[in-house]
């Protein structure tokens, strides 16, 4: 264990949140905004790229490769949260004014994988 404790953490988050795009995929369907074509091929390849760079973000030679594809993963994932935060219909029964939390905490996960490049 070269790495600190808190990258393994991130490492285990990425990786629980990826199995569940597959354990509940209705879920994350429904916020992937309309204009994106074949969402669940979408939510497949997230839940993917989130297990796989919850791994990688673990192994000491690819943690830093891994900490940008999770910046990027990020970034490309901000539109769901977006279309979510703006539409009623997909809040998942979520208040408005936690949807709007939601934006600025993909700031700070950027920030947080951030650190490990």
């Amino acid at each position: 264990m070269d790495l600190p404790w808190h990258q393994y953490v991130m490492g285990l988050l990425y990786i629980l949140a990826g199995l569940n795009h597959f354990r509940q995929p209705r879920l994350y369907i429904k916020i992937i905004p309309p204009y994106f074509k074949n969402p669940k091929l979408l939510n497949q390849l997230s839940g993917l790229a989130e297990i796989t760079l919850g791994i990688l973000v673990s192994i000491t030679f690819l943690s830093t490769y891994a900490a940008w594809g999770i910046i990027l993963l990020l970034i490309a994932i901000f539109p769901a949260n977006y279309y979510m935060y703006k539409n009623d219909s997909v809040a998942l029964g979520l208040p408005k004014w936690l949807r709007l939390l939601r934006l600025p905490l993909q700031l700070f996960l950027i920030y947080w994988a951030y650190l490990y490049t």
